[in-house]
C-alpha cells in the first residue's frame, strides 16, 4: 500500500510538473479554482429577489439624456451605451407590461470557460464581444457568427480577462493581457494595426474597454496591485495606432518608459506618497472603461487603489491620483482636476467603475460613480465638490486599520462594493442605479520587512495568505453573500427603491424607455424590474454567472436585449459554464 500510495503522489507531482510548464503558474491557478469552485458551488440555490419601495416614482419626458444621433439610436455602439457613460436606452418596445412575454432567441456559445466580462457592443447591424483572447461579430438576431478572430500572446497574465471593444468609423478597437491595443477591421476582423502601451513582463495588461470618439482611442493599464507597476492612460491615433499622449495617474519615476508626449501631472504629487527607499510607487490601475464629455474634451478616468494594498503605513500620505476619478484634456493627456475617495487607502477600495456624466432633473451637471467602498457619489462636473455620499450596500469596519497581530473583517471586502460595471441613469425617473455586491473580506497583515522584500512584479497586497485563492484577503463564506440594485435620487441622494438579491450583482444594469431595468447576478439569474418602484417584472435562469455586460438594441425591426453570461473566476464560486451571448426578445 505505501509504495502505491508513493507512486500515485510520484504520478500527481510529475502531472503538476508538466502542467506548471505547459499552462504555467497562472494556468495552475485558474485549473485549481475552476476544480475547487465546481465542488464549491454545487448546491448554490436558486435565485432570490426582495424589493423594498420607500417611494414609487413616476416618470417624465427625458428631457436631460445625452442626446443620441438617430441613426444610432437603436444601437449600442460604446462600453456604456454613449461616451458619456449613461447606459439609458430609449428604446420603447419592451415595456413593463409586455416584459413577461420575453423568450430567448439565440445563443452564442465560444466555447471559453474563463472570466467572461465583455460588454458586448451592437452597431451597424452586428453585436460585437470579446474573450480574453478572441474578438467576435454575431448576427444580433440569430447569434450566427460573422467573424472570429484570435489573437496569439505569449502572457502569463493572473487575470485572464478582456472587458470588451470600442467602435468608430468603420474600426474596433480591444485592449490585451500583454499590454497592446488592437485595431481591426469592422467588417472583416482582420488586424489593422497593434501598439504596446504596456508590458506584459511586468504584469502590466490592458483589459477594459477602450473608448474611441473624435478620431482618437483612449485606453488604460492595470495590475497597480503587482510591484512596481504604476497605471497610466494613454491616447491613440484611431487609423495609425500612434500614441498621440500618454499620462501617468501616479507619479512617474526615473527610468519609467516615454511611449509617447507626455500628459502634464502637478509636480507635487509625488510629496503626498512619502514611501521608504525600497518601496516603490506602484498602483493607479484603470481598471474600466472612461467617460467624455464632448461639450468640453474632457477626458474621465476612474483610478484604482495605491499598493502595497492593505499597508498604508509603507506610503504614508494621500497617494495622489489613486482612488480617484482625474479629468484630463481629452487633447494633451494634461491634468485639469481630480476627485479622491479616500486620503489613505488601505482597503483596495478603487474607483472601480466608470462615472456617468448626468445632467440631473433640477439641472445639476455631477458626475456620478460607485466605487468598491460602497457608496454612491455624486460630485458637481463644474465645481468639484461633494454632492452626496450615499450608502448602496453593506458597510463595516470601514475606520478600522488592520494589523499583524490579528484579523481585521471589514465590508465591502476586497472584491466586494462596485465593482467593474458602473452605475446607469434613467433621465425619465431622474434614478441613478447601482448594482452592488456585498461579500466581506478579513485580512491579517504581515511584517512591514515580508512586505518590502517582495520580489518587483508580483502581488503585493500585504496580508498573510498561502491559498493563492486568498490573495486579495479572506472572503466570507459564499453562503453570507448578496446584491443590492439601489434606485436613488440623482438630486437628492435618498434611495426610492431597493432590491437584495441572494447573489452579488456585478452585471451592468440598463434602463429603459419602456420604464424596465436589466440587470443579472451571479447567480446567472437575469431580471427585469419596473424602473419607478422596483416590482420584478420577469426573470429568467441562465448557465453560468451574469458578469459582463446587458445591452439593448434594435435589430430586424424590433427590440432585442443581450447578456453576457458565464464569467469564471477562481475567486468566485460560481457555476462552472462556457462563456456565452444570450439574446432575447419578444415573440413576433
Amino acid at each position: 500500500m505505501k509504495r502505491f500510495l508513493l507512486t500515485v503522489l510520484g504520478l500527481i507531482v510529475i502531472a503538476l510538473v508538466a502542467l506548471y510548464f505547459t499552462i504555467g503558474v497562472p494556468g495552475l491557478v485558474k485549473l485549481g479554482g475552476r476544480v475547487l469552485n465546481t465542488a464549491r458551488s454545487a448546491n448554490n440555490p436558486a435565485g432570490t429577489i426582495t424589493v423594498e419601495t420607500r417611494e414609487a416614482v413616476a416618470a417624465t419626458a427625458p428631457a436631460n439624456a445625452a442626446t443620441t444621433p438617430a441613426d444610432t439610436a437603436g444601437d449600442w455602439p460604446s462600453y456604456n451605451r454613449n461616451v458619456q457613460s449613461q447606459r439609458f436606452s430609449a428604446l420603447d418596445q419592451i415595456t413593463a407590461q409586455n416584459v413577461g412575454q420575453l423568450k430567448q432567441l439565440c445563443v452564442y456559445d465560444t466555447g471559453e470557460h474563463d472570466a467572461f466580462e465583455t460588454g458586448p457592443l451592437e452597431v451597424n447591424g452586428a453585436l460585437i464581444g470579446t474573450t480574453a483572447f478572441d474578438i467576435f461579430s454575431i448576427d444580433p438576431s440569430t447569434c450566427k457568427q460573422n467573424w472570429r478572430t484570435h489573437d496569439d500572446e505569449e502572457t502569463q497574465a493572473f487575470l485572464q480577462v478582456n472587458r470588451g471593444a470600442a467602435y468608430l468609423d468603420g474600426r474596433l478597437f480591444r485592449g490585451t493581457l500583454d499590454g497592446r491595443v488592437l485595431a481591426y477591421d469592422f467588417k472583416t476582423g482582420k488586424l489593422l494595426w497593434a501598439t504596446a502601451i504596456a508590458d506584459a513582463s511586468k504584469n502590466e495588461s490592458v483589459n477594459a474597454a477602450p473608448i474611441a470618439a473624435n478620431g482618437v482611442v483612449y485606453a488604460g493599464v492595470v495590475l497597480g496591485d503587482f510591484k512596481g507597476v504604476r497605471g497610466r492612460v494613454d491616447a491613440l491615433d484611431a487609423a495609425t495606432g500612434k500614441i498621440l499622449w500618454e499620462t501617468y495617474l501616479v507619479p512617474k519615476q526615473a527610468g519609467d518608459p516615454e511611449r509617447g508626449p507626455q500628459g502634464s501631472m502637478p509636480a507635487d504629487a509625488a510629496a503626498t506618497w512619502n514611501n521608504p527607499p525600497n518601496v516603490p510607487i506602484s498602483g493607479g490601475g484603470s481598471w474600466t472603461s472612461f467617460t467624455l464629455d464632448p461639450d468640453t474634451n474632457t477626458l474621465y478616468v476612474p483610478v484604482g487603489n495605491p499598493s502595497p494594498d492593505f499597508v498604508p503605513g509603507l506610503r504614508r500620505g494621500k497617494n495622489l491620483f489613486t482612488d480617484s476619478v482625474v479629468a484630463l484634456d481629452a487633447k494633451t493627456g494634461n491634468y485639469i482636476r481630480h476627485y479622491q475617495i479616500s486620503d489613505s487607502d488601505w482597503h483596495d477600495w478603487d474607483v472601480s467603475n466608470t462615472p456617468a456624466l448626468v445632467t440631473t432633473r433640477d439641472g445639476k451637471h455631477i458626475l456620478s460613480f460607485a466605487p468598491k467602498d460602497g457608496y454612491l457619489y455624486a460630485v458637481d462636473a463644474t465645481t468639484n465638490a461633494l454632492v452626496y455620499r450615499s450608502p448602496v450596500t453593506r458597510i463595516e469596519n470601514p475606520d478600522v486599520q488592520f494589523s499583524t497581530d490579528k484579523v481585521t473583517h471589514f465590508c465591502p471586502g476586497s472584491v466586494g462594493g462596485g465593482e467593474w460595471n458602473g452605475v446607469a441613469y434613467d433621465p425619465r425617473t431622474n434614478l441613478v442605479l447601482t448594482g452592488e455586491d456585498e461579500w466581506c473580506s478579513s485580512v491579517k497583515l504581515q511584517s512591514d520587512k515580508q512586505v518590502e522584500d517582495a520580489a518587483d512584479g508580483s502581488n503585493w497586497m500585504g496580508n498573510v495568505s498561502i491559498n493563492p485563492l486568498n490573495a486579495l484577503g479572506t472572503q466570507d463564506p459564499h453562503a453570507d453573500w448578496a446584491g443590492w440594485l439601489y434606485a436613488t435620487d440623482a438630486d437628492s441622494g435618498q434611495w426610492k427603491w431597493r432590491a437584495k438579491t441572494n447573489y452579488p450583482i456585478l452585471s451592468g444594469v440598463t434602463p429603459t424607455a419602456g420604464g424596465v431595468v436589466f440587470f443579472g447576478d451571479m447567480g446567472g439569474n437575469f431580471y427585469a424590474l419596473d424602473a419607478g418602484s422596483g416590482k420584478k417584472l420577469w426573470s429568467a435562469k441562465i448557465a453560468g454567472a451574469i458578469g459582463g455586460g446587458v445591452i439593448t438594441y434594435t435589430a430586424n425591426g424590433s427590440q432585442k436585449v443581450a447578456v453576457a453570461a458565464g464569467l469564471i473566476n477562481p475567486l468566485w464560486p460560481t457555476e462552472q459554464d462556457s462563456a456565452k451571448i444570450v439574446v432575447f426578445g419578444l415573440d413576433k
